[in-house]
């Protein structure tokens, strides 16, 4: 029965989508009903069951054990109105060197139903989406970004840049906005209802209850679609509808969640951009930060410019990047890239805390394993077209740093490089290899020897 009720329910959405896709003014009166029992069964399936606990200490495999009868009573929850989701308990993640970011970890049952509420509103948002926003969205990633833009700059009259930096973006969301822009296409009040109870549950940080007035739930599973429903309507339909029909030449905008940059041909127009996204941001509670919002010259013609004015070339920071003026070995014009220096400090300084912090707990042949997840993540990440040399660094300093703490697990130093080299053979680190080739279609295999 409950694979029956799936499948209607599976069947429902694609419905949806599909009528959100034909009709784009459609107004959808009836989804709360969606939430039913083998629908948020299936969502607590598909949870990862290994993330850290809420407020109420309740992990998913605990939830799990009795987990038709506590499924059963949440929906009976839902459907009365009397759901109310727990507070988040707030943590606090490294950002960049020196500073913070909070987060929040929601409980296992607000899981549950924010991932029911978010594929919902996934089913209908899909659909509306540009294909210029990649954050947070099915087959979009950071890496179709970044060769989007290295193709826009090398093959379009690019000559300009806006670099955006929308201050404090998650933590100054007004919520009657979000609502107002979700009421756009969704008439349910039901499920309206309960969005509103998410954006308000607040956060418990060291033992004292904060209401939440603005803002989405960082780190919740409902957060990032709600935040680019909020920005298709501020920033994405804005700026194709209205900004690309007034700007005389070549515009584009590649948008990942809530980092931007503005690709433009003039830089008359690149101003003009500039002061207009200043005021739609203000316009909806929001500032773009002065320091870190700019117009700089960037394209095929930079490195000449620079030359003449007797300047350095411009270069800017995307998606953990920094991008230069380079050529090919023809002469012909194409765009570098590098990790950025403050993103590769702070992976070098998480590196050395996780060594200080785990040396004497496990033995070396475990934690070696974790060290060569930890650069396979790296690899996946970083290895793009034209930063082998930065990967190569970080597995350098991995050595280092793995043979440093080694020694540091007794008085005794008994790691000498002669020793590290015959323990890397017999227990090999993976190498730095490209996994993502802005040039080709395949995964280029290019690795240390």
């Amino acid at each position: 029965m409950s694979d029956t009720e799936l499948n209607k329910t599976l069947s429902k959405l694609s419905s949806i989508s599909s009528c959100a896709r034909s009709n784009k003014t459609f107004e959808f009166l009836s989804l709360a009903h969606l939430l039913n029992a083998s629908f948020l069964r299936d969502c607590y399936k598909n949870l990862d069951r290994n993330k850290a606990v809420g407020v109420d200490g309740v992990s998913w495999e605990e939830y799990g054990r009795e987990l038709d009868d506590n499924v059963e009573r949440l929906v009976s929850r839902l459907k009365r109105k009397a759901y109310k989701p727990m507070p988040a308990k707030r943590v606090y993640i490294p950002k960049g060197e020196k500073e913070t970011r909070p987060i929040g970890i929601s409980a296992i049952e607000t899981k549950i139903v924010e991932k029911g509420v978010s594929v919902i509103l996934q089913s209908i948002y899909e659909e509306d989406f540009y294909g210029f926003s990649y954050g947070y969205r099915p087959k979009k990633n950071a890496h179709q970004a970044l060769k989007k833009a290295s193709d826009e700059i090398t093959y379009k009259a690019v000559n300009h840049i806006v670099e955006a930096d929308i201050k404090g973006f998650f933590d100054n969301v007004t919520h009657e906005k979000l609502i107002e822009f979700i009421k756009i296409r969704i008439k349910d009040a039901s499920l309206i209802f309960l969005i509103n109870r998410f954006l308000k549950a607040g956060y418990v940080d060291n033992g004292m209850l904060t209401e939440t007035e603005n803002g989405t739930p960082q780190g919740s599973i409902l957060s990032p679609i709600l935040a680019n429903i909020f920005l298709h309507y501020v920033l994405d339909k804005w700026y194709a509808e209205t900004v690309k029909a007034h700007v005389k030449g070549y515009c584009e905008i590649i948008r990942y969640a809530d980092d931007f940059i503005c690709l433009v041909q003039s830089k008359e127009e690149a101003d003009r951009i500039k002061k207009a996204l200043e005021k739609r941001f203000n316009k909806y509670g929001l500032e773009l930060h002065p320091n870190k919002t700019r117009v700089f010259s960037f394209g095929k013609e930079e490195k000449q410019n620079a030359e003449t004015e007797k300047r350095r070339a411009n270069t800017f920071d995307f998606l953990g990047f920094t991008h230069y003026c380079d050529k090919t070995r023809k002469g012909y014009f194409k765009i570098g890239r590098k990790t950025s220096a403050k993103k590769y400090r702070a992976k070098c300084k998480g590196l050395n805390l996780w060594f200080k912090k785990i040396r004497n707990l496990v033995q070396i042949r475990e934690w070696w394993k974790t060290l060569s997840r930890k650069l396979v993540g790296h690899y996946e990440y970083y290895g793009v077209s034209e930063n082998y040399p930065s990967i190569v660094r970080f597995y350098k300093i991995a050595i280092r740093l793995a043979k440093k703490w080694m020694n540091r697990r007794s008085q005794k130093r008994k790691m000498s490089w002669e020793k590290m080299k015959l323990y890397l053979e017999a227990h090999p680190l993976p190498k730095p290899r490209i996994r993502h080739s802005f040039y080709v279609l395949q995964h280029a295999t290019c690795e240390l020897r």
